[in-house]
């Protein structure tokens, strides 16, 4: 975990608030790949001010500076993650847990995306995790 969340904030031109510093905290500790939804209703009894907006917000600011990532494994369903190293997300269909999983750089053909630049790299599998089965 970053040891000092409002200086790792500061250092990534980001000011840092409560609500920014809980947000990034929870992110960090939980590795839940939680909704805005999920974060809100677990911080909410800390912060009684805190507001789904501040969420969204929040995290649009964090996605800029990029120090969290966008996971959409599902059309419907925009969860986030502090872990910004890059690593596969696998779903379970059953339970709804998303897990990390650590992969090797992807191969793909060099000529493929030799004219393109690659801003964001994602993989994602779906299926039963292994308490489900």
């Amino acid at each position: 975990m970053k040891n000092n969340i409002s200086e790792y904030l500061k250092s990534n031109g980001i000011k840092p608030s409560l609500q920014r510093i809980k947000i990034y905290e929870y992110l960090v500790k939980n590795k839940n790949h939680p909704t805005v939804d999920k974060v809100y209703n677990d911080l909410v009894k800390d912060i009684p001010t805190l507001s789904k907006t501040t969420i969204y917000n929040t995290f649009k600011l964090f996605m800029e500076k990029k120090i969290v990532t966008i996971i959409t494994i599902e059309e419907n369903e925009t969860r986030y993650d502090a872990d910004t190293n890059l690593h596969g997300h696998f779903k379970c269909e059953v339970c709804g847990e998303v897990y990390d999983f650590a992969i090797d750089d992807i191969l793909i053909r060099k000529d493929i995306l030799k004219e393109f630049e690659v801003d964001e790299r994602h993989l994602y599998f779906k299926g039963k995790c292994k308490n489900c089965l």
